[in-house]
């Protein structure tokens, strides 16, 4: 198991997997913005280095990440970055703060929710791709309790959960949390764990994501997350450019070589 050095994060890679654990247990793994620039970093650590097929993102202590740190908020309410006010291109977009570049990425994301999760927090709920969390995993949005219109978040939700539950949701804020079940049961995450072994089934699940084809995950990925906004004749169209870019691959070629010769693929990635 290897991986770079980090302050509020922990970063390591075993096999083709790349564990993000969110490292501030004394602050619920609050997002300051130290934190925020480390997890960009290891994000793009992660989707540049070829032996990493899949993320997880994971946290320690009673949260997995109570969203913006509030105690490093300014008094204008304006999103903290580390860099100069509007210096970059992502200021002059809708804040992401933890938000794994969902948009952008090829490879696939686990997150394993271990606890306390609102806010931004929830930004891994309805981004990952694969979502599941511990019997002990709470959620809720505390936006509207202190005074903060919850924006990017919960159009996000409302995306994942009927309107109505969303929108008691955001509106309830801090005085009203999810269960891990409940969340279950509307299918916000697909699996709820008994909390000592989440980890080891998010390790499970990654190894047999990783053991299909990694080009024909990251391609199926894709045709999923780019037309979830076409209408379906077009979704149809585009999806097919993704699988007529796969077939050409070498590993294309290994899987129905494999099967007919009785044995486990050998995927190159390639």
């Amino acid at each position: 198991m290897s991986g770079r050095s980090y302050d509020d994060i922990r970063y390591e890679v075993d096999g083709h997997t790349a564990t993000i654990t969110l490292d501030r247990p004394q602050a619920l793994n609050a997002l300051s913005p130290h934190m925020i620039a480390e997890l960009r970093s290891a994000y793009q650590e992660a989707e540049n280095d070829d032996e990493v097929w899949l993320l997880i993102v994971t946290g320690t202590g009673r949260g997995f990440c109570t969203g913006a740190d509030v105690t490093e908020i300014p008094e204008d309410g304006r999103v903290i970055y580390e860099r100069p006010y509007l210096s970059t291109y992502d200021q002059w977009e809708a804040p992401q703060e933890g938000t794994p570049p969902f948009r952008t990425m090829a490879k696939p994301v686990l997150a394993a929710i271990n606890g306390l999760c609102c806010g931004a927090g929830l930004d891994w709920v309805t981004t990952g791709d694969i979502v599941i969390a511990s019997d002990q995993a709470t959620f809720f949005d505390p936006h509207v309790s202190i005074g903060l219109v919850a924006g990017r978040e919960m159009v996000r939700l409302a995306r994942v959960l009927p309107r109505n539950i969303a929108l008691r949701t955001a509106l309830m804020g801090k005085h009203e949390r999810m269960s891990a079940q409940r969340a279950y049961e509307l299918g916000m995450i697909s699996e709820v764990v008994e909390h000592d072994q989440l980890l080891e089934r998010a390790h499970e699940i990654a190894d047999i994501v990783n053991s299909n084809a990694p080009l024909a995950v990251r391609g199926t990925r894709l045709a999923i997350h780019k037309t979830l906004d076409l209408p379906l004749h077009e979704a149809e169209i585009l999806a097919e450019t993704f699988r007529e870019r796969v077939v050409r691959t070498e590993d294309a070629a290994e899987g129905p070589k494999a099967f007919t010769e009785k044995r486990k693929p050998n995927w190159q990635c390639r």
